[in-house]
């Protein structure tokens, strides 16, 4: 089986009939978790719950911070499915399946994703603990030919050559500022541009300096992949990035990115987080095309 065919339509097919069968929940909002900030799952209502080693086809989370299930249930009224736990290109799956969820999501009905990453921060005005609205991103791994949309092309799910200028919808992000501004969150939302690498590795400092020069406000190692895939089958997104860190921009600093520390600021801002998104998703209006 080629790379490029690891998800096909009917896989995808069969993994929604088979949640859509578990389930009376018919989600229009569709939720991916970062990492540390799987508690927005905990506000959803009359949760149902499947792990992903128990839906057919869906990959397994092996990353710390990372829950592993899927939530269904209403979210301030709106239908709603959650995915506590992503996957990376680092944990070793080819890029088609990290996204595989995306597809799903579409083929039961979900119209708007909405995804949270904790990321480092690059632009030097952004402190740990802001919370960064993402504009547009760059995708270093699609540069050398890494993009989930390679291989052959389906068009029940979307277009050969997808445009990525909108990708973060704009509506969307005006929302979210007047929902910051109404819950006094302003003083620590920023909006930005997101680049996604493919880790596991941390950054270096020589990357952290080009990728800021390049105009990179933010990095991390995931949500970019999700969003392309997303788009491409019509679904609106929008993502907000955790600033975890500081990335280390500076041969002298005895700073060192590590992963305890993207969970423990996750700790500090989730809650904050939580409320940003679940007032978004109380605001939104059904059906992506108005």
């Amino acid at each position: 089986m080629m790379e490029g065919e690891q998800c096909s339509y009917t896989e995808c097919k069969t993994t929604a009939d088979w949640l859509l069968s578990n389930t009376q929940v018919r989600p229009t909002v569709g939720i991916v978790c970062g990492s540390g900030l799987g508690g927005l799952a905990e506000m959803i209502k009359d949760p149902q719950i499947f792990k992903y080693s128990d839906i057919p086809n869906f990959p397994r989370s092996t990353v710390h911070g990372h829950a592993g299930r899927l939530v269904f249930g209403t979210l301030k009224g709106k239908p709603c499915v959650c995915m506590q736990g992503r996957f990376h290109l680092y944990e070793g799956y080819p890029i088609q399946k990290i996204t595989l969820p995306m597809r799903v999501f579409k083929l039961m009905g979900v119209e708007t994703m909405i995804m949270t990453n904790a990321a480092g921060g690059l632009n030097q005005d952004y402190k740990v603990g802001d919370i960064m609205i993402i504009k547009d991103h760059i995708n270093m791994p699609g540069f050398s030919g890494v993009n989930p949309l390679s291989g052959p092309n389906d068009d029940r799910f979307g277009l050969r050559f997808p445009c990525m200028s909108d990708a973060y919808d704009r509506k969307l992000r005006k929302l979210a500022h007047d929902v910051a501004a109404e819950l006094g969150y302003s003083d620590f939302l920023r909006e930005g541009v997101y680049c996604v690498l493919g880790g596991p590795s941390f950054e270096t400092i020589a990357e952290c300096r080009m990728l800021h020069r390049i105009g990179a406000d933010a990095v991390g190692m995931s949500t970019v992949h999700e969003v392309i895939v997303a788009r491409h089958a019509g679904m609106r997104c929008f993502a907000l990035s955790l600033i975890s860190n500081r990335a280390v921009m500076d041969y002298d600093s005895e700073e060192k990115a590590n992963h305890e520390e993207v969970l423990e600021t996750g700790k500090l801002r989730a809650e904050q987080m939580e409320k940003l998104v679940s007032t978004i998703v109380a605001q939104l209006e059904h059906n992506a095309h108005n």
